[in-house]
């Protein structure tokens, strides 16, 4: 009547909608209600742009995306007259007084609709009711990762889309334009890994109290830059394992020389291994990089047990020299080999050969030498020289056991092996 209609324009509390929401309609229907409600399903059409994937983490075993989300319905409710058949756009304060559906990010860890300089909504109209709803997201997702490859692999995560409230029965999600509906930017790129392919699919899921629901999957394929890990971790390896044979070519009874060396290349992939692990999760399975780091840190390793069979090979048989040449008053002689690694000094005469268990330092037994033969003295000291010269390498020849010779060829070969049965098999 118009006395009720005089009371509405009277009343302040009544907000007057704008001239849009005229024009649509919006005060004349229920838009808590889906389209069609007590009809067939709604079908809710998708596509996706994918602006850039910003970052992927193996210690969390999720990924970071930013996308555009664009959703296509039919609503007849919004439908309006229009002689140019033009179309309506709004920005995002409309949204809240009209039916969107209502699509989640399975498996979602946050994500948020950027706000600069205003929400990045976009709401377009057609006369017929069609409708398009874009929005601009940034989400982080679960990928679940096998490492059982890892630094060699290759792994495969989705995005999943869904509706939250309405299954299967009130609404029918559904890739608009079929394997088209997914694009990305030209200029995708990771620091760490190949972005090898992108695809669309769909699937359903069940949930035992509320039933099955339309799902829709967002599916791209990383494969991992391996120059990075060969500098930080396989080259480094390799060259303390080489390092570590360099003790085949030690005296054997350079002690110190041997044992620092060992000691040294043991603690160094002791480093690189913890440095690997530090960096990734802590899994319950064996990979790839550890087989490697472990069978170099074993190789290192057998280079410091065999130089401790080689030492303890050496005494025995020192000793038993020793017993065999042993005199009535105790006294022991040694050759020179034998004599340069208890004192430092080489020996080429029988006089300094005779030595006590506890020998003089060299220079005494020179100053000795010299007083028994005063008239010769210049004469021994060249024959040092000359013999010292000429029998450098017979002494390192004849100073190497039997089981450093075998190493030398043995460890290099196993290793070689190694590392062409572990490369074909994981590349």
């Amino acid at each position: 009547s118009k006395r009720e209609i005089k009371m509405r324009k009277l009343d302040s509390t009544k907000v007057r909608p704008l001239k849009s929401e005229q024009l649509l309609h919006i005060e004349e229907h229920d838009f808590a209600l889906r389209p069609g409600f007590g009809g067939s399903p709604i079908p809710v059409g998708i596509d996706v742009q994918v602006e850039s994937i910003d970052s992927i983490s193996e210690v969390d075993m999720d990924f970071t995306m930013t996308l555009y989300l664009r959703h296509y319905w039919k609503d007849e409710r919004l439908s309006f007259r229009s002689n140019k058949n033009k179309s309506m756009t709004f920005d995002g304060r409309l949204i809240k007084k009209i039916w969107v559906p209502d699509v989640f990010f399975v498996h979602s860890k946050r994500s948020f609709i950027h706000d600069t300089t205003v929400e990045n909504i976009m709401l377009r109209v057609f006369p017929d009711g069609n409708v398009l709803f874009s929005l601009r997201i940034t989400v982080s997702a679960m990928c679940f990762m096998d490492f059982s490859r890892f630094p060699l692999d290759t792994q495969n995560c989705s995005l999943e889309l869904e509706s939250y409230a309405y299954n299967e029965d009130d609404l029918m999600l559904y890739w608009k334009h079929g394997n088209k509906s997914l694009s990305t930017d030209e200029h995708i790129s990771l620091s760490q890994f190949f972005i090898e392919e992108f695809s669309a699919s769909s699937g359903l899921a069940f949930y035992s109290s509320t039933g099955w629901y339309n799902r829709l999957f967002i599916n791209f394929a990383l494969r991992r830059h391996i120059f990075f890990f060969v500098l930080q971790s396989y080259f480094p390896a390799m060259l303390m394992v080489m390092l570590s044979w360099v003790s085949f070519w030690i005296d054997r009874r350079a002690v110190p020389a041997r044992v620092s060396l060992g000691i040294t290349t043991v603690l160094t992939m002791s480093t690189i291994m913890t440095g690997v692990s530090a960096s990734m999760p802590q899994v319950s399975y064996i990979k790839a990089v550890d087989v490697y780091l472990w069978i170099s840190f074993l190789f290192v390793f057998l280079s410091v047990i065999e130089y401790a069979a080689v030492n303890y090979l050496t005494t025995i048989e020192e000793r038993k020299q020793l017993k065999k040449r042993g005199k009535a008053s105790g006294m022991y002689s040694m050759d020179a080999v034998q004599a340069m690694a208890f004192d430092g000094c080489y020996h080429d005469t029988d006089e300094d050969m005779d030595l006590s268990p506890f020998p003089e330092p060299c220079e005494e037994n020179e100053t000795r030498a010299s007083q028994t033969n005063i008239s010769n003295a210049d004469t021994p000291r060249l024959k040092r020289k000359r013999s010292l010269k000429g029998n450098v390498g017979r002494i390192i020849l004849q100073n190497n056991h039997v089981i450093d010779t075998y190493s030398r060829i043995i460890f290099p070969s196993v290793y070689i092996v190694f590392n062409f049965f572990y490369w074909g098999l994981y590349i």
